[in-house]
């Protein structure tokens, strides 16, 4: 009598197809050609050659933005008032951050800045022509949030004027928050196109 190892009886069923003529050729795998990669349709991806995925790429937009929103500010020029002139000096300081993030294929922009301006103007204060000087401070400004910018006037030497006088040359100086928002929307939609 010969001792059989007992057959194992498996939880699966693994099938073999058998070809015949009915059944389509299998693929012949082949060397593609230059002139082959070239007829093939480019996908429009976003983004960096190396992330073919599209999952995440982020580029900082620094440099740009911060030359960018000088280059607006100044270009503000004068401003006239009841009883003064005001005009733009320079851009005293310009600091944040500005990105463009690559996520899944679709673009995202976002920036967080701070700006000082230096302004000089000439006001008639009780019959007398002044020169002032100061800064418009715009504390912070983000995307999508210019409805809220707010600015704050420092004067500089104005010991010799008012009370009531600062508060008429200040009030007049946040009559720039229109333009300025206005420039600032131009920025925000060149950054959207980039």
């Amino acid at each position: 009598m010969e001792d059989r190892a007992p057959e194992k009886q498996s939880s699966y069923t693994y099938w073999v197809r058998e070809a015949t003529e009915d059944v389509a050729p299998r693929p012949v795998p082949r060397k593609l050609s230059a002139a082959d990669l070239s007829k093939q349709p480019r996908p429009a991806v976003l983004g960096s050659v190396w992330n073919q995925a599209g999952t995440w790429e982020e580029r900082n937009l620094n440099s740009w933005a911060s030359n960018r929103i000088k280059e607006l500010l100044k270009s503000l020029g004068s401003l006239e008032f009841s009883s003064g002139k005001a005009y733009i000096e320079e851009v005293t300081k310009c600091s944040g951050d500005a990105f463009l993030v690559t996520v899944r294929n679709k673009k995202r922009v976002g920036y967080t800045y701070e700006v000082t301006i230096k302004f000089k103007g000439d006001w008639l204060i009780q019959k007398e022509n002044k020169k002032i000087k100061g800064h418009l401070d715009i504390p912070e400004f983000s995307f999508g949030e210019l409805e809220d910018l707010q600015i704050q006037v420092r004067l500089s030497g104005d010991e010799d004027l008012s009370t009531d006088d600062k508060m008429k040359i200040c009030n007049d100086l946040r009559l720039y928050l229109a333009p300025i928002r206005k420039k600032l929307e131009v920025f925000e939609q060149e950054l959207r196109d980039r």
